[in-house]
Order: C-alpha cells, then structure tokens, then sequence
C-alpha cells in the first residue's frame, strides 16, 4: 500500500523550507538542496530523497541510512549517529518520529488544514464506526475518503491496508490524494500503536471519537495504564491548532469521563451511549433476528430506527457516528438513513449465508471484551445452541489467552479452541494458555488447524444454531512460523457449506 499511494515525486522543496517546520538540534551539510520525496523506509528512497531515520522497537532505522543514501537519498534526519559525508546533509533531531509527520504534512501541503477530519481510537468498534461515519457523510452527497485497518479508501480508490494507521509519510500522502481527488471528509481509524509511535503527528483533527478502552496490545504497551494515555494522545492534543474541535465521547465507558476532563477547554464535547444521561443515546432497544431497532434521542431531535446491525454494541457503534457526523452539521434524518441501509463493515459480524437452518457468521472479535459482546449479541437471536471458534495471535498480548477461553467456554454451548495467526509461537502453547481460562469445561474442544475447527463447529450446527468464526474477521491470509498462506474464514466456509450441502 505505501508504493501504491506513494506520489510520483512532483514539485521539489528545498530542505530548508521544510526544516521550519520542526526542531532542529543540528544540520551537517547544505540547506538549500532540493527534497523531491521523503521515506522512512530505505527500500522507497528515490534520487532526491530525504530519508528519516526512525528509532523502532527491532530495528533502528539509522542501520538503513547506508542504504537509503545508495538509492539516492540527498539528506537525512536522525535523532543520533554521526554522518560523515559531505555530499548528504545530516539534519539531528530530538524526535524523529514527530519530526517525520511534520516533514511529511508539510512536503503533501498541509492536506488535513484543507478537508475535515475525524480519528476514531478505542480498543473495539472502530471500523464499523468508521465505516457509518463516512456513510453519513457521503449520504450529504459529500465525497470522504477512509483509512483504517480494513482499507484505504479514497472515493471508490480501494486497496487493502497494511496496518489500521500507515506510517506518516503514507499517511499524509494519502490525505493529500483524497484533497485531490474531491474529498471533503477524511475519516480514520487511530490505533494505540499509531498514537504512542507519533505517526499522525502533523495531522489536525476535527472530531475525534472513543468508542471503548479494554484491554489488549499490552505486549506492547505493557499496562493498562500506558494503553490508556497512548489513547488519550488524540484527546490531550485536539484543538491545538486553528480549528475547533469536538471529542465524542463514550457515557458507557470510564474511559470517557477521564478523557473529558483532559481535553482543552476550547474542545466540545458530546457524550454517546446506551445510558440515560448521554447526549446522544438509544432507547427501547430491541434487538430482532435481522437487526435492531431503537429509538435514537440526540440535541438535533430523535427517531426510531431499524438497523441491520445485530447487538447492543452496533447500536453503541451506530450513536459514536451520530455523534461525530452530527457534530458536524449532518441532519439526523440523513444520518438515520445512512445508518439503517448499513449492511457492516468486511468481517464485523459478517453473515454468511446458509440454508440449512442455522446461521453462521464471522467476527474479527480478538479479545475478551469483543468476544463476550459478540457472543451476547448472537444469544440474543439463537433459538437452538451457539458454537463458536477461536484462537489468539501469537507474538502479541498474552494476557487475553485465558480471559478469551473463560468468556468463550462460559457463554458458548461448544466452543472449539483453534489457531490464530501463530506467528514464531507454537500453536499448541497458546492453546495451552486460552485453556487455561477454560477450567477444563466439558463443552471445550481443541482443533489447532483452524479449517478442522471450521469444519467441526459446521458439522455440530443444527436447525436453530448460531455458529461464530472468530478472531481474523476480513483477513484474506494466516501468519505462520515462516510463511504467509492464504487463509480467509468466509471463504473457507462458503466452500464446507457448499460441499455439505
């Protein structure tokens, strides 16, 4: 995806144009040299490059500098090392993330000052609201474009995304495609990991919403705690800049109280949920084989609504993009409208069809908190027995292992422990570690080969039975030790479906 919308390099900048932008600590080298792109990733540097050098958590980009320079690069930027060239000018920075989104929003033209924007942060939710936000506003007739973990959108432009927020340098040139390209809306998912790493540094938010904060990544972040400020970042630094902002925030969350209190007292705020107290809130929830109905109050009027959405939890989605697209003027007829024709985001509790009296669908749930919400929301609608599989990445938060097994082994008639995305680890170690949570319940059952267990839970389901596939939701592919295979759970499914039919 970053060469794909990478820009052809166009209109060169000299170096010190953009280094006013940012905080130098010192330049090695001339200024006034033409920039005609910037990377973060030697393998992209072109002739006429300026190449960031960005400290990660396995490699430092300063080892690729070398490189970056043979591909062309004409300066670099750096936060250490010494440069001993004279022919490359060595820029040295404290920050060379934050310094890279400043670079990057300044060579692309500052393409969030010119169009709205809207980040959506929060543990789960954020695609399908992502997805309802740019519905609504594309109901006005307006064009928005969409960045987030299913795919980058720009108009009906589509390709699958890399990672749900790309590095700075993609990032802005994607904003600055859609400008380009006649949109007025960006909106965008922004993970924890895209926060804390300074990737959307430079970018201005118009709204910015929480839809929950629970646990997980916490093999990155380490706690709790840490999680929560690296999501908080959003809300501690709307406003800032020229625009007035506004944080939506989540009533049902304690989250959404503590990241009140921190926004700046030029941001507004709206409240959403399923409580009574919010600004925007449902009523007389009901939730029905083929949707939800609600009756939606908000400051702008209220109205019932039939969604397509099945749970409680796509109605909380469905009040976080009322919130956010009203905000900002959309009328909530237009916005109910939207929301009602919805059919889902790729793999958010995805409906596979079948005609054999029991239903089947697919959800990217991967951890406890997803799961349980999802797994109530399917009991509400299954006459007979739910049956769900499942299994957790590997070489990323093992603290969620047991809590997924005990929700799944407490709420599921038959739950069928499976393989994730295994990554480096040994499958069989992290179905020891979701066993765990499981306290040797009778209607657990272990398959490691997750086309076995989608077939096993298929083979179980009767009339009347909901089966769940969970954890890889729209993901076409499986990580393994030392290989990537296609792998895609819809698919899979179709093809048993089809042959035991």
């Amino acid at each position: 995806p970053t060469e794909e919308f990478l820009p052809a390099a166009g209109s060169a900048m000299k170096l010190e144009s953009l280094l006013k932008k940012i905080e130098i600590e010192s330049v090695v080298g001339r200024s006034d040299v033409d920039v005609s792109c910037i990377a973060c990733d030697s393998r992209h540097a072109k002739p006429g490059c300026l190449f960031v050098a960005i400290p990660g958590t396995r490699h430092n980009g300063w080892a690729f500098v070398e490189d970056g320079i043979a591909r062309g690069a004409v300066a670099v930027v750096s936060e250490g090392g010494e440069l001993f060239r004279r022919d490359v000018t060595h820029v040295r920075v404290k920050d060379a993330r934050k310094a890279l989104g400043l670079l990057a929003d300044a060579f692309y033209g500052s393409p969030s000052a010119r169009m709205r924007i809207c980040g959506i942060t929060g543990t789960n939710g954020k695609t399908t609201t992502a997805y309802l936000v740019r519905s609504m506003f594309e109901e006005t007739g307006e064009k928005a474009g969409l960045i987030g973990t299913v795919e980058y959108r720009i108009g009906e432009r589509a390709i699958p995304a890399s990672r749900t927020t790309p590095d700075a340098v993609t990032l802005h040139s994607l904003l600055a495609r859609m400008v380009a390209a006649g949109c007025s809306t960006s909106v965008m998912e922004v993970s924890s990991h895209g926060l804390a790493q300074n990737r959307v540094a430079g970018i201005e938010f118009d709204v910015a919403v929480l839809t929950n904060i629970t646990r997980d990544h916490l093999d990155y972040h380490g706690t709790l705690e840490a999680y929560f400020e690296a999501k908080s970042i959003l809300f501690r630094t709307l406003g800032l800049g020229a625009k007035k902002a506004v944080a939506v925030l989540n009533a049902d969350d304690p989250a959404g109280e503590r990241l009140r209190r921190m926004v700046g007292p030029g941001v507004a705020t709206l409240s959403y949920g399923l409580s009574g107290t919010a600004d925007v809130r449902a009523e007389d929830v009901r939730v029905l084989p083929d949707g939800t109905c609600a009756r939606i109050v908000t400051p702008w009027g209220k109205a019932e609504v039939k969604l397509r959405l099945i749970g409680r939890f796509n109605v909380s989605n469905v009040l976080a993009a009322v919130a956010a697209a009203g905000s900002q003027g959309i009328g909530l007829d237009r916005m109910l409208r939207s929301a009602a024709a919805f059919a889902g985001a790729p793999g958010r509790l995805e409906e596979i069809p079948t005609d054999m009296g029991f239903r089947v669908f697919v959800d990217y749930a991967h951890t406890d908190d997803a799961l349980e919400r999802v797994l109530s929301a399917l009991r509400e609608i299954c006459s007979g027995r739910l049956i769900v599989t499942f299994g957790c990445g590997g070489n990323r938060d093992r603290t969620k292992r047991p809590a997924m097994g005990a929700v799944a082994s407490r709420m599921a008639d038959l739950a069928v422990i499976t393989s994730d995305n295994p990554r480096s680890e040994d499958p069989e170690a992290i179905i020891a570690e979701i066993l765990r949570g499981c306290s040797g319940a009778a209607n657990v059952e272990v398959r490691p080969d997750r086309g076995d267990a989608i077939k096993r839970c298929l083979e179980a389901a009767e009339a009347g039975d909901v089966v769940l596939v969970a954890g890889k939701g729209h993901e076409g592919f499986q990580e393994l030790a030392d290989r990537t295979v296609p792998f895609d759970d819809r698919v899979e499914i179709r093809k048993m479906l089809s042959c035991r039919s």
